[in-house]
């Protein structure tokens, strides 16, 4: 599932949307201020932003602003919360680059259905396969070939050969990697990531040194 951030200042609020949202499923980490929202997307940027309007250091229009300009950050779906229920309040916020808007008080229904619509809008569909030289995935089936001779692996084996492939090129941190594949957060728990790297390389033969380690960050394969 998708991993969303929370920037509320009301910690009644923030404490209903974070248990709602895992409980659908998601990875969420909640945020009081805008430093501390700014300072985790430098580190993981999220699939979804559910930002308030109102906060102590900085208008959640400005930050919405800052989010469009940085080309990292700009393709984010974001959700916008207040309390502010006139209808220019609402075109300004979408006017600043919001994909969506919530009126406090809201349902744990409406919010849930929400966040849910806007991620079918905004994540691509997934390929059914994936090729890197000689190797190739078929998702359809759940199998993995090298030079055409089938590879057995685990399911996470499986699931982390099958999230590099989909980013060819792309160095993956640990924490991602942890996300996507274990469904949590990384807590230094980077010998879990690094043993399924290491028996992942040695299924593969060699193939498995497509699988290049970038030093204090990850793994990328290309």
């Amino acid at each position: 599932m998708a991993l969303i951030y929370i920037v509320e200042d009301d910690s009644n609020i923030r404490e209903i949307e974070t248990i709602a949202l895992k409980n659908s499923g998601h990875t969420v980490s909640a945020f009081e201020k805008a430093r501390d929202f700014y300072r985790k997307t430098e580190d993981l940027v999220p699939d979804l932003v559910l930002l308030d309007v109102m906060l102590p250091d900085e208008s959640g229009y400005d930050i919405v602003k800052k989010l469009r300009k940085n080309p990292v950050t700009k393709q984010i779906p974001i959700i916008m919360v207040t309390a502010k229920t006139t209808e220019m309040d609402m075109i300004k916020g979408l006017d600043d680059g919001a994909d969506d808007y919530i009126k406090k008080p809201f349902s744990i229904m409406e919010l849930i259905t929400r966040v849910k619509a806007l991620l079918r809008r905004t994540t691509p569909e997934e390929s059914k396969y994936a090729r890197i030289d000689n190797v190739f995935l078929d998702h359809e089936r759940h199998m993995v070939y090298v030079d055409d001779a089938p590879v057995e692996l685990t399911f996470k084996e499986y699931e982390l050969l099958r999230l590099l492939m989909s980013n060819p090129s792309v160095v993956l941190t640990r924490e991602v990697i942890m996300r996507h594949v274990w469904g949590t957060e990384f807590e230094g728990e980077s010998r879990t990531v690094d043993m399924h790297i290491k028996t992942l390389r040695q299924k593969l033969g060699a193939a498995g040194s497509k699988i290049k380690t970038v030093r204090n960050v990850g793994y990328v394969m290309e």
